[in-house]
């Protein structure tokens, strides 16, 4: 039987064509969910702080919120994966988005009474944090069963591409609809694209659940704590710029925080797409210790930025570093999880991000409260340094490992 000669560049170019929309059909609903996200990472903390009147570390616990309800929820979409599938994860995390888009909308009408509207957003963000946990782990591992394990790096980076990717449109579409419509619309869009999906999600074909003893969790988890530890270390330079850079920015009197997160998710974006091959060709650990290193480099000019233009290259290159972090370390997390369990590794290991985001909100509102905004680049910095030290440690031992 006649086949395409495999080396030929047209066919290949036509495979990975055909792959990469294949993975995208999959991972698209990550895009959905993290629009809602950036729609509100723009917007949330300067309306929680300005418009209702609390402080920054009040806004801060504000959009952690969400992380709280992703870390709690990490294990349950794991094991909903592993035992319902991975198309039934994705479908409730959408109905849990719209849930939180009806209870951000509402809370717009409640503004006059400050603490209900604070209540109500609270409420929105534990459920976005669940919907987050539940469509990220579904659609990830719905990809990788769709598109065949070997391709389990490029499903994880295009995953990544369609989070960040999600942040970097949705912040500025959170700032015109506020500008324009007032916040009514930020809850409006978010019940919208929430329950939009929904239809095509139900139309999918079911990823296969794959039978065998189950481990128990906390025995996934403890396999995948070391490379757990270096993403979550390695997200506190995200987690403060995305939560405080629009409030460090109005702080300065200085317009463009939106473009800020924008050129962020945009520089992620670009590495992802320029450079994830690496991680088959170098490993994953030598990928993250780079990543890192050019992280650093992005949040130290944050940091000593005393003008815009630095605040763009600093969020530029902050986010061309932290690109291939999640999916560098992720491999090494999962590579060795029986094939039944990848759904709970998964999820354990991105709890490791949840929790870092989730404490990062209130301990850098509490660093700004104590020593203005530019302090806060320098926890992050002092982070990364350890997530370096500890993701180097670990290719040292696998190099050991290997020449014994």
């Amino acid at each position: 039987m006649f086949r395409p000669v495999a080396s030929a560049p047209n066919a290949r170019a036509a495979s990975g064509a055909a792959l990469n929309a294949r993975i995208f059909s999959f991972v698209g609903y990550s895009l959905v969910c993290y629009l809602t996200i950036g729609i509100q990472l723009a917007v949330l903390p300067g309306y929680v702080h300005l418009t209702l009147g609390y402080s920054t570390m009040l806004a801060g616990l504000i959009v952690s919120a969400e992380y709280v309800a992703t870390v709690l929820t990490r294990p349950w979409a794991g094991w909903i994966v592993d035992r319902r599938g991975a198309k039934t994860s994705v479908v409730f995390g959408q109905l849990l988005c719209g849930a939180s888009g009806l209870l951000t909308l509402t809370s717009a009408f409640a503004h006059r009474l400050p603490w209900l509207g604070l209540l109500l957003l609270f409420a929105a963000r534990l459920a976005l944090g669940a919907s987050e946990s539940l469509v990220a782990t579904g659609a990830t591992i719905w990809g990788i069963w769709g598109v065949g394990v070997e391709n389990t790096a490029a499903v994880i980076s295009w995953n990544g591409i369609c989070t960040y990717g999600g942040v970097a449109l949705g912040a500025p579409l959170g700032v015109v609809l506020l500008t324009s419509f007032g916040f009514s619309a930020v809850g409006l869009a978010v019940l919208v694209l929430g329950l939009g999906p929904l239809l095509l999600a139900l139309r999918q074909p079911a990823a296969p659940i794959i039978h065998g003893e189950k481990l128990p969790y906390h025995h996934v988890f403890r396999r995948v704590t070391m490379q757990g530890l270096g993403l979550g270390l390695g997200s506190i330079g995200f987690g403060v710029l995305a939560t405080f850079i629009t409030l460090d920015f109005a702080h300065r009197h200085w317009s463009g925080a939106a473009l800020a997160l924008t050129l962020f998710g945009a520089l992620f974006i670009f590495a992802r797409l320029l450079f994830a091959g690496w991680i088959k060709r170098v490993g994953g650990y030598s990928v993250a210790l780079v990543c890192f290193i050019t992280e650093m480099c992005g949040l130290i000019i944050l940091w000593q930025s005393h003008t815009r233009l630095m605040d763009f290259c600093g969020a530029a290159l902050t986010g061309f570093g932290f690109s291939l972090v999640f999916p560098a370390l992720g491999v090494e997390a999962v590579h060795a999880i029986p094939p039944q369990d990848k759904g709970t590794a998964l999820g354990a290991y991105g709890v490791f991000m949840d929790f870092s985001l989730m404490i990062t909100g209130p301990v850098a509102g509490a660093i700004i409260g104590a020593w203005g905004f530019p302090s806060m680049y320098l926890f992050a910095v002092c982070a990364v340094v350890l997530a370096f030290l500890l993701t180097g440690m670990q290719a040292l031992r696998r190099r050991e490992r290997a020449i014994a």
